[in-house]
């Protein structure tokens, strides 16, 4: 395919996949479950925060983990009593536990009470191309606290070589305006240029078969190079093709 085959190729499968449908499927739906604006960014967090493995079973483990928090996660998380965290204690996803989920509603309230938020911090901290080393001092400010050091692995570090999948769908999630009623839109001083895709296996092995991704592992050099070839299909709003590569991976095999 020529550069602007390309182009149309992947705006054609944006369009396919960046609608409400895709929300049957998808975590994303958890926080549209919310309408307070700190709800669906804690919501959203905390489960693009167990967002590996099988689709249903992270589906259904956020909606366990939203019971527990009352469906009210910003007012559990500013006022939960320490008898609130030990019933926190047997939620486990995968190898996230309730070790991992007490720190970190311990280290939301931090954010908030602190910082200004999860908006706030990644408002400030900011850089004038890329999220990635935000993501970095997002993950220094979020582990301030006490901590086990099994917590830390699941908050990504891009300097440290990871392509922090998990965030930077969360931060997606946050940015991407919400015209097609999927992502939210809510950080409205954060511009969708400075987003990088959430490259997983999906989205790479469809970006090689595309030719716009040619390194094997799916690390911070692989999401450096896919992208700047992102950007160059659309400077302004190059994470709309993780629709467009994950779709293609996920329900049509590409």
């Amino acid at each position: 395919m020529t550069k602007i085959e390309l182009k149309e190729f992947l705006d054609e499968k944006v369009i396919q996949y960046n609608n409400p449908q895709f929300l049957e499927t998808d975590p994303i739906q958890i926080p549209h479950l919310f309408t307070k604006k700190e709800d669906i960014e804690i919501s959203a967090f905390l489960t693009a925060t167990i967002a590996w493995g099988n689709r249903k079973s992270i589906i259904n483990n956020s909606h366990k983990l939203m019971e527990l928090l009352g469906h009210s996660p910003y007012d559990y998380i500013l006022n939960h009593s320490d008898d609130d965290l030990d019933n926190l204690e047997n939620f486990v996803h995968r190898t996230f536990n309730g070790i991992d989920l007490k720190y970190f509603i311990q280290s939301l309230k931090n954010m908030y009470l602190n910082h200004n938020g999860l908006e706030g911090i990644f408002t400030d901290y900011q850089e004038k191309t890329s999220l990635q080393p935000t993501i970095a001092k997002f993950k220094e400010l979020f582990f301030e606290l006490p901590y086990e050091q099994r917590t830390t692995k699941h908050v990504s570090d891009p300097l440290k070589g990871s392509a922090a999948k998990r965030i930077n769908m969360f931060l997606r999630w946050m940015v991407r305006d919400a015209s097609t009623n999927v992502d939210f839109g809510l950080w409205k001083n954060i511009a969708p240029s400075k987003l990088s895709c959430p490259l997983d296996i999906h989205s790479g092995n469809v970006a090689r078969k595309l030719g716009i991704l040619k390194r094997k592992q799916n690390d911070a050099k692989a999401l450096a190079e896919l992208d700047k070839n992102l950007r160059k299909l659309d400077p302004k709003d190059p994470v709309k093709y993780d629709f467009a590569l994950f779709g293609l991976g996920v329900f049509e095999k590409f």
